[in-house]
């Protein structure tokens, strides 16, 4: 996911479109900012008035003609006050409502990317992208347009009335400008690097807590703990570091701005001087310099320290950018159509598969004809293929050649969202969301009715077990549903696919770690969930697949042997090595372990 630094032009160029839903508000806030600059200008105008007027002929200012301009000067600071609540409320809303647009889009993608994209990326990287690294872009997006159009507003404003007081004194003075942003640019350009290194590694320390709080019975089970908080502790210190030499870089920024200002300030006290002393401007028009210069430099400081905001919210967004940036390698075809009224016959043509990624190749030549309603079980050593063969039918994967066709349609030319629809998955690992019993099993059908539900646990077996629970359906499960036993969850997850009622179902090792008790419940609902479907099933104990009707041994890439049960015993070839490998092992005895296969 990392890549190197992109251009400032490029991010503003990507980031830009978010601004269209909101130009009235941008235009508005634009107008506010313009309304508050003018009346913060105009103070200076007012003293020089005052200050000539009182010099050259103070009896031409009475009582009356200061009232009435103290009264004009009020009722701008009104208007300044109330362009300065809508910049403040409505800009900064505007800033949060690009944030959540962005937020979506990135979270819309990620849903979008493939298992080849979550196997090589960090959950914290994500996590810190699409959170903490866009909350700065809320107030980026406010006040980078605003902070700017104010400084050229200023700076315009400051060098027309600054040259009609002294043309040499303000080219002295603004040469001054261009020479800070140089200097100033090598420091910028370290900091925006120093923030991008904070961001990346605040991403680790999100992957190293959350892979230390998921895995904390493992920790304690092996009494780890102090490793845990070393190697927490470890990438704590690293980003203190990377921290300190951010605040060195923007201390070296800052001071050099601060030299710049006492350079300016220096020019204007001795050249100004020099100025009224000869006659050249007024004693009015050199304090309305120099709080024009003072309003200058403030304008230039305020962007100085905006800078630190713009290199945040440049490194937000380009940390987003990198996640839109990631290849979606799984997506519908243009003309693809709905995949609809599924029978369930599955053929593989000639089908070859590598990860796109390493480009290993984990299937070769795969010629397979499944019947609708078949059950088919998948055998052999571990890393032969099966669990993959199983993930290329719902395109979790998409395949290198070859064509893998459902009731004859190639199910690269259907939608997506009617392929997985159609095909149902019970896997050995079991994930249940954050919430409750009723909520998991609603999960598997958008909009189903309780009484649905209800009959989906029935059917899986689950409904009484549910009811003997706290709450019954209400009762909250736990982050990944730790609050339940193993063979609950893996109920509760075929009751799921129950619910969703597909054609074709795949179970991949779905009773592997369970005990026999567990097993044999969860056996007897997968049984009545295979019912009338076309089922796919990763055996992890041979005895639990004698019954379906083609057995296939996946081994080097291929299928080595094919047939039922007391067929592929004939052969005594690779199947009949491995089951009676079985038959010998200690009953309870995980078959695997002994025969160094695990059916992966």
């Amino acid at each position: 996911m990392e890549n190197k630094r992109m251009k400032t032009t490029e991010l503003i160029r990507r980031f830009a479109p978010y601004y269209k839903k909101y130009t009235s508000i941008l235009i508005i806030d634009l107008f506010c900012a313009s309304l508050t600059t003018i009346c913060e200008m105009v103070l200076p105008l007012i003293l020089r008035y005052i200050t000539n007027q009182g010099l050259q002929d103070l009896a031409s200012l009475t009582a009356r003609t200061i009232i009435n301009i103290g009264l004009i000067y009020f009722g701008l600071r009104i208007v300044d006050g109330i362009a300065s609540f809508y910049m403040a409320y409505t800009g900064h809303v505007m800033g949060a409502q690009i944030e959540t647009d962005m937020r979506k889009d990135a979270f819309s993608h990620l849903q979008k990317l493939s298992d080849s994209y979550y196997s090589n990326t960090k959950v914290g990287q994500i996590m810190s992208r699409i959170t903490s690294d866009l909350f700065d872009v809320t107030e980026f997006a406010h006040h980078c347009p605003e902070e700017f159009f104010i400084a050229f507003l200023k700076a315009l404003v400051s060098f027309i009335i600054l040259s009609r007081i002294s043309l040499i004194l303000t080219v002295i003075i603004f040469i001054f400008v261009p020479v800070m942003a140089v200097s100033c640019s090598y420091f910028n350009l370290k900091v925006r690097a120093a923030f991008k290194k904070q961001r990346n590694h605040i991403g680790e320390l999100n992957a190293r807590i959350e892979d230390s709080l998921l895995g904390n019975r493992v920790v304690r089970a092996f009494a780890n703990e102090d490793v845990e908080i070393e190697k927490f502790q470890k990438d704590n210190i690293e980003f203190l570091n990377i921290k300190r030499q951010t605040y060195k870089y923007m201390a070296a920024f800052q001071d050099t701005i601060r030299m710049f200002d006492g350079l300016m300030y220096v020019v204007v006290i001795i050249a100004g001087g020099i100025f009224m002393l000869r006659g050249i401007i007024e004693p009015g028009d050199l304090v309305a310099y120099t709080m024009y210069v003072t309003t200058l430099l403030a304008t230039i400081r305020r962007i100085i320290e905006f800078a630190e905001q713009f290199q945040r919210g440049m490194t937000g967004i380009e940390r987003f950018v990198e996640i839109m940036d990631s290849t979606i390698d799984i997506f519908d075809d243009p003309g693809a159509v709905e995949l609809g009224d599924v029978n369930g016959t599955i053929d593989f043509e000639d089908v070859y598969f590598e990860y796109p990624d390493d480009h290993n190749q984990v299937l070769s030549g795969i010629n397979l004809h499944v019947k609708a309603g078949e059950r088919i079980a998948l055998v052999g050593p571990s890393g032969g293929g099966k669990t993959t063969l199983c993930n290329l039918i719902p395109r979790f994967y998409d395949i290198t050649s070859g064509a893998i066709r459902i009731d004859g349609q190639d199910i690269r030319k259907v939608t997506l969202q009617s392929l997985r629809t159609n095909i149902g998955v019970v896997q050995q690992d079991v994930y249940l969301f954050s919430g409750t019993v009723y909520d998991n099993i609603a999960y598997g059908k958008s909009g189903a009715s309780k009484e649905e539900v209800i009959e989906a646990a029935k059917l899986a077996g689950a409904h009484e077990f549910i009811l003997e629970l706290k709450d019954g359906y209400e009762t909250y499960v736990g982050e990944r549903g730790v609050k339940l036993s193993g063979g609950q969850k893996q109920r509760i997850s075929i009751a799921r696919v129950f619910l969703k009622n597909p054609s074709v179902l795949i179970l991949d090792e779905a009773t592997s770690a369970l005990d026999n008790e567990s097993e044999h419940l969860v056996s007897r609902s997968l049984d009545k969930l295979a019912v009338g479907r076309t089922t796919l099933t990763i055996a992890h104990r041979l005895t639990t697949i004698r019954n379906a009707d083609r057995i296939l041994v996946l081994s080097d890439n291929r299928i080595v042997e094919e047939g039922n049960h007391e067929e592929l015993l004939k052969k005594r070839g690779i199947y009949y090595q491995l089951y009676t490998s079985a038959e010998g092992a200690a009953k309870g005895e995980d078959f695997y372990e002994d025969s160094n296969c695990n059916g992966q």
